[in-house]
């Protein structure tokens, strides 16, 4: 698998400046370097540099799959008593560093939970959903998993700390997102650019859309386009919906779908982008093949996939954080993060790209967007 290599096709990176300050574009291990379009037309990125990302030696994190202390960390997740400690303090430590980062998580959470977001939810759901068995599990530390309002209402919170640690070294939140959503935004049309054949962007499903901040991106990306936001959770939904009306309205209004992303219902060949940002680490194998098997259904030919997530080959996820190179993460922190992720370890086992490729994907190309996430990106064939 080759990240950050000839296959990017003249992509650009956006970097935060500051980060841009302390680490120079360096040569991917074995795949060349990332080419820099001088000039490249990103909205809202402008004064900010250009650069590509590490790869890190391995495949994946030595974390991952039947090692010692995978096994050991599993046995004490199995644990109740203990497990609900894991959880209480893997919450606490999400909300002070979000909080420490300016981040006024306690502050968000109780504007939607005090609000009438709740009148949203009987337009949005829909009754026949059928959960599937592994999305009734606790995820990020809420026992509903995403079935909560609580979720709903951190999830937004909960995205913007995940960009702020993402680009440590950011000046400020909005510098942070304008790499990890800039890169990602830039990867997608990249890639439809190249290999459409020129088809227009007029209908773009995003697919566990949580409360729709990755679906506003992409609506204000392309503006022409018709844009859905679709996702498992009803609440996550009503809460994207009731946001939305908030804003200043859009000429192509998002539309809501509650449904199973893995069995949307929608109309095949329907699509010309479809993409699945930050979620295929919340799935076991069987749902990751799944919903690769329905993007392609749902797109058209030439139309793309576009999907975003943490890099098994990222060096920040390779190595210890505080510690000596080629380190592994350290016990602690990787107990609180299994303890919140309970399909991580096969998500990093997945071959996506082969996955794409065996559902009838071509031009599979994948890009460290930003230290910590990969975007894989795909073709229908025409």
């Amino acid at each position: 698998m080759a990240l950050c290599g000839p296959a990017t096709h003249g992509l650009s990176l956006v970097c935060s400046k500051s980060h841009a300050r302390t680490r120079r574009p360096r040569r991917s291990r074995g795949s060349g370097v990332v080419q820099i379009l001088a000039g490249y037309d990103v909205t809202g990125m402008e004064g900010v540099e250009v650069e590509g990302f590490d790869e890190g030696q391995l495949e994946r994190p030595k974390w991952v799959g039947e090692t010692p202390l995978s096994r050991f960390v599993g046995a004490v997740i199995s644990f109740k008593p203990l497990y609900s400690l894991l959880k209480l303090g893997a919450r606490r430590v999400l909300i002070d560093t979000a909080e420490k980062k300016n981040i006024p998580w306690r502050e968000m959470t109780t504007e939607i939970l005090e609000s009438d977001v709740y009148k949203e939810l009987e337009s949005i759901q829909n009754p026949s959903v059928v959960y599937p068995d592994y999305y009734l599990n606790a995820f990020h530390a809420y026992d509903e998993g995403n079935l909560s309002w609580l979720a709903a209402a951190e999830a937004e919170a909960a995205t913007l700390s995940m960009a702020r640690r993402t680009v440590p070294d950011a000046s400020s939140l909005d510098e942070a997102n304008e790499v990890v959503r800039g890169n990602w935004l830039q990867a997608i049309e990249q890639h439809h650019l190249q290999y459409s054949g020129n088809s227009m962007i007029r209908d773009i499903l995003d697919i566990g859309c949580s409360v729709g901040v990755s679906t506003g991106y992409l609506a204000d990306k392309f503006p022409l386009a018709k844009v859905t936001g679709l996702d498992l959770s009803p609440y996550f939904v009503a809460v994207a919906q009731f946001k939305e009306k908030k804003r200043f309205p859009r000429k192509n209004p998002i539309s809501w779908i509650h449904a199973n992303g893995e069995d949307t219902g929608l109309s095949s060949n329907s699509f010309d982008i479809v993409s699945m940002a930050y979620v295929l680490h919340e799935c076991p194998n069987r749902a990751i093949v799944n919903l690769v098997k329905e993007a392609f259904r749902l797109l058209r030919p030439g139309g793309t996939v576009a999907l975003t997530d943490t890099a098994p080959k990222s060096k920040i996820l390779q190595w210890c954080v505080g510690c000596a190179r080629n380190q592994e993460l350290s016990p602690v922190l990787f107990t609180l993060m299994k303890s919140t992720e309970p399909f991580l370890d096969e998500y990093y086992l997945t071959d996506l790209e082969g996955t794409m490729r065996e559902f009838g994907f071509v031009n599979v190309t994948t890009l460290l967007t930003d230290p910590r996430h990969r975007t894989v990106t795909g073709t229908v064939p025409r």
